[in-house]
């Protein structure tokens, strides 16, 4: 039983008051036996989803290394990625482990992360990430993408082993950049549809692409999404083009990716990349936060912190009115719930009603914006109505 009363806690920077939790969900009193936790009027807020991760890439904790990627395209970083990957002081399962942790101990309750699964590695880089995942059962959940990151179609065997990978325990079928890399949208997009259809999987394809070359590969996403009757299933990644569209053409897409409740996710990226985060939240439409790869042969940035990325998604949208700084941070815990468990999912008693899975973090901040602003430490996180992580330190 996961029965905890949590005291003196103020859910959202609100008026101070206590939570009960019975069986893991929120309820209208907890009993006598539960364990008790003093909130210290620290804010109450959902707990953090990380709904964009690369666990398996990740150099958290590990000595800092100078970026070797050449200039280029996307396939320079892949292969630098792949020319790497093994040479890490510690294997794919420690690493992913160890950010895993890093990540709950910061107030993460919930995720996604690709694993990549490609000729070069087969699935070991699967297991690593299905090996931290169940470190970590307990402490969150965790959704699972088979992602072949190098293409589907351009070495072979690649779609085999995405269906063995939702064998092994891989929860999504993950696809990238239907034309820019594998160069052939129309078999790329029907391998992703028909292995999920198969295996009654989600999906959640990387679009890196840009402009209108981005939107034609989202239109053929969207196209495939309502002929197999896939709403409510589908999530595209990055979509770099909506930033990169005109309005007219944005919000034409925009509406059909509401329309087909598309979920979209984000890792806050600066300059022209930033999302239209007004238009996407003013349509209902699902969006979730990650932090992508951290520390890693891609990129310096990351240290497990969503607090910190929900700074970033503020930042790089030019937010500064407290109820816009607040939408971020919603963005980086309710919204990347949704993006995983649809739009039921979140309410507007902003995960703390009778009923709400007591997944949170507590937070010792004035007011949501604070936090976001300060990203102070000293947070209690709490999974599923048990203490998971406490001032930094797993439990």
């Amino acid at each position: 039983m996961n029965d905890l009363l949590i005291r003196n806690v103020r859910p959202w920077g609100g008026v101070a008051r206590d939570i009960a939790v019975t069986n893991a969900v929120v309820s209208s009193g907890a009993p006598a036996s539960a364990e008790v936790v003093d909130g210290g009027g620290r804010i109450l807020l959902p707990g953090f989803s990380d709904a964009h991760v690369h666990l398996d890439s990740s150099r958290i904790g590990l000595p800092f290394r100078p970026h070797s990627t050449p200039p280029g395209p996307l396939w320079n970083q892949i292969m630098n990625d792949r020319e790497h990957w093994r040479d890490a002081e510690a294997s794919v399962t420690e690493r992913a482990t160890a950010t895993l942790g890093s990540a709950i101990a910061h107030g993460m309750t919930s995720g996604r992360s690709y694993a990549q699964v490609d000729a070069d590695c087969g699935l070991e880089r699967l297991d690593g990430v299905l090996a931290a995942r169940e470190a970590h059962r307990a402490r969150v959940g965790l959704e699972i993408v088979a992602f072949p990151q190098a293409g589907l179609l351009l070495e072979p065997g690649v779609p085999a082993l995405v269906e063995e990978a939702l064998r092994q325990g891989a929860d999504i079928v993950g696809g990238i950049d239907p034309c820019a890399l594998d160069r052939d949208p129309r078999r790329h997009l029907d391998a992703v549809f028909e292995i999920a259809e198969r295996h009654g999987a989600d999906i959640d394809i990387h679009l890196h692409e840009p402009g209108e070359l981005g939107a034609f590969s989202a239109r053929e996403i969207l196209r495939r999404t309502r002929a197999l009757d896939y709403r409510g299933r589908v999530t595209i990644a990055h979509a770099f083009c909506l930033s990169e569209l005109d309005a007219l053409a944005a919000g034409a897409l925009l509406d059909e990716i509401a329309e087909l409740d598309v979920a979209l996710t984000t890792i806050a990226p600066s300059g022209r990349a930033a999302l239209p985060l007004a238009e996407i939240l003013g349509r209902g439409i699902r969006i979730g936060l990650g932090q992508d790869g951290q520390r890693d042969y891609w990129s310096p940035y990351g240290n497990t912190d969503m607090l910190d990325r929900a700074w970033q998604l503020a930042f790089t949208n030019g937010l500064r009115r407290d109820d816009d700084i607040e939408q971020a941070l919603g963005v980086a815990t309710l919204g990347g719930v949704a993006v995983s468990r649809g739009r039921s999912a979140v309410g507007p008693d902003r995960g703390v009603g009778v009923g709400s899975p007591a997944d949170f973090v507590l937070v010792d901040a004035e007011t949501p914006t604070s936090a976001v602003m300060d990203r102070p430490g000293g947070r209690t996180t709490i999974r599923a109505g048990r203490v998971s992580a406490e001032n930094g330190e797993l439990r």
